[in-house]
């Protein structure tokens, strides 16, 4: 395995067990390699816990140490508007389903005030399942079109679970991309309309967090040979456009303008359903809006997706766990962070 570029297409060992020392090399948090890395073993070699802090990386691991410091407890005397008022547009006709689970995900990770903007057909569907959040419906029954009222007053917009690509849909996001100035969180079919307009990449508000898995990702900057490239492309992209791109994978790369990369290292294979992505937009949006800078919320929500999804799969199996149980099991993941 190479260590500072791609294995694919070349011989490579398909290990059983890979040792490495002190630290985790970059390879082996690249999803390409899965195949001949086995069982991962991380052999502490004694360096001083003082040379490994002083070092100068852009490049480091998420854990719970880093996590304890960027989560904050909240004050006695705090009310609901103290935490936010999140929009969340999300959903079409038969995708509803993906509305509601980033609704519920977005007030479980503790939004103040959560607005869903939604296709007629929803709402009854979301007053239903979620009596916390507060519907808004759009003209059109089966897809989001309208561009909502009084977009300024929220404290963030998370937007694409399940809204699909209709010419309507891609032009609501033109006009928010346009109209609203605080941070978006755009995934799903809300990456999909930015890939088929790129130019709107120019006008996201700065600090926009994306979270695309790679194909959404190459759909939206190219095609890319390889995980290397692609996470070169990140860098780039995330740094010409002020924005917070969300690589998703096992290990998902948080990558920031700066040129920062931050690798996290909770979730299981349970999580590779239909919905999980939508429950990580809604963990995301609620921090965002609890006024969490965006980096903050970025790596403390792919932290806890993760981590939420480990409780529930230690309970339940990875083969039984759904998009659901992660939300169930937020509430153990955010306790262990006390």
């Amino acid at each position: 395995m190479f260590i500072d570029k791609s294995s694919k297409e070349n011989k490579v060992v398909e290990a059983d067990h890979t040792l490495t020392f002190q630290c985790y090399k970059l390879p082996l948090l690249l999803q390409e390699n899965a195949p001949f890395i086995g069982e991962l073993h991380l052999l502490d070699i004694g360096l001083h816990p003082a040379f490994l802090h002083n070092q100068s990386v852009d490049m480091a691991l998420v854990d719970h140490s880093r996590v304890r410091q960027i989560f904050r407890r909240r004050n006695v005397f705090a009310h609901k508007g103290n935490f936010g008022h999140a929009l969340l547009i999300a959903g079409s006709y038969g995708k509803i389903g993906a509305a509601v689970l980033a609704a519920k995900a977005c007030i479980h990770s503790g939004a103040g005030l959560l607005t869903c903007h939604l296709p007629k057909c929803g709402y009854e569907i979301m007053q239903t399942a979620l009596p916390e959040a507060m519907v808004m419906t759009d003209e059109n029954e089966t897809i989001v079109a309208q561009l909502p009222n009084e977009i300024e007053k929220y404290s963030v917009i998370g937007i694409g679970p399940g809204i699909g690509t209709a010419n309507e849909t891609q032009n609501l996001i033109s006009f928010i991309c346009r109209r609203f100035k605080k941070p978006l969180v755009v995934d799903a079919d809300g990456l999909n309309c930015l890939s088929q307009q790129k130019d709107l990449l120019q006008r996201l508000p700065p600090l926009s967090i994306l979270t695309p898995h790679p194909k959404e990702f190459d759909r939206l900057f190219g095609d890319q040979q390889n995980d290397f490239e692609r996470l070169a492309t990140a860098k780039q992209k995330s740094s010409v456009h002020n924005i917070i791109i969300v690589l998703k994978s096992h290990h998902t790369a948080i990558v920031t303008p700066s040129g920062d990369v931050f690798f996290n290292n909770t979730g299981n294979a349970g999580m590779a359903k239909g919905g999980s992505g939508d429950v990580l937009t809604g963990i995301i949006t609620s921090l965002v809006a609890q006024n969490y800078s965006p980096e903050q919320a970025a790596l403390l929500g792919v932290y806890l997706h993760g981590l939420a999804g480990d409780f529930a799969a230690n309970a339940l199996s990875e083969q039984v766990m759904t998009a659901t149980d992660i939300i169930v099991f937020l509430s153990q993941a955010f306790l262990s962070l006390k």
